[in-house]
């Protein structure tokens, strides 16, 4: 079992505070409508805690979550995502793996994390027509992944071909300085229009507003809603 945990700040007992996070949400959105980015989706990544604190960000009203493992997002449906009454859009954000589509595929609503052929085949076969986002090296850090920007027009047009659905592009800037990751947003926000598509993922809670400013129509951000991430004491199979 996913061992539980709650941020800094929130109220102990049997359940996560969902006041708290609204409060916590209510500042990311302040953030982003000081860089004119009202229209911009937060993306509640929510890996590594537990599914009450999932459904507090529900009740709080993130209507957006991203997990990132494979198990644990299969405990958290079980838990509560498959009978939750204003259940969220599911983004995977993490490292894919493609053994582990399958389980995934009835969960799943935004596969952001797509960075390989065999990866969108796999998709294809086991949920057409699914949404998904490239992911984009922005970085050169190995740790997180993404297909290099030139091959990434290949890449799209082959999931296209496929019949999958690709709504956009995804990438995660450097480690640094927020101001770092600049040079990089600004190419992938060039990359999606290039390619006529809706969607730019970039920005978390060190360099949202930088990604604003350079075109995101979506950050994912967790730690400046839940606090740092509980340690994953007991390895979870992926």
């Amino acid at each position: 079992m996913i061992e539980r945990s709650l941020p800094a700040g929130m109220a102990g007992g049997d359940t996560a505070d969902a006041a708290f996070i609204a409060g916590r949400l209510l500042q990311v959105r302040e953030r982003l409508s000081a860089v004119n980015g009202e229209g911009v989706r937060v993306v509640a990544v929510t890996k590594a805690h537990a599914a009450d604190v999932v459904a507090a960000a529900i009740d709080a009203g993130c209507t957006d979550i991203g997990e990132s493992y494979a198990q644990e997002l299969l405990h958290k449906n079980r838990e509560l995502l498959a009978d939750c009454q204003n259940r969220p859009q599911v983004h995977f954000v993490g490292g894919l793996q493609r053994n582990k589509i399958r389980k995934l595929a009835s969960i799943v609503d935004v596969w952001q994390s797509v960075d390989r052929l065999d990866l969108g085949e796999e998709l294809a076969r086991r949920s057409p027509r699914a949404r998904v986002m490239v992911q984009v090296d922005l970085s050169g850090e190995q740790a997180k992944r993404g297909c290099p920007a030139e091959k990434v027009p290949d890449l799209v047009a082959r999931f296209a071909d496929l019949g999958l659905d690709v709504v956009g592009l995804m990438g995660i800037g450097p480690t640094g300085a927020p101001e770092k990751a600049r040079p990089g947003f600004a190419m992938l926000r060039g990359l999606v229009d290039r390619l006529g598509l809706s969607e730019c993922s970039m920005g978390m809670t060190a360099d949202l507003e930088i990604a604003v400013q350079e075109g995101s129509t979506m950050v994912r951000v967790g730690t400046c809603l839940f606090g740092p991430r509980p340690s994953r004491r007991r390895k979870i199979e992926q």
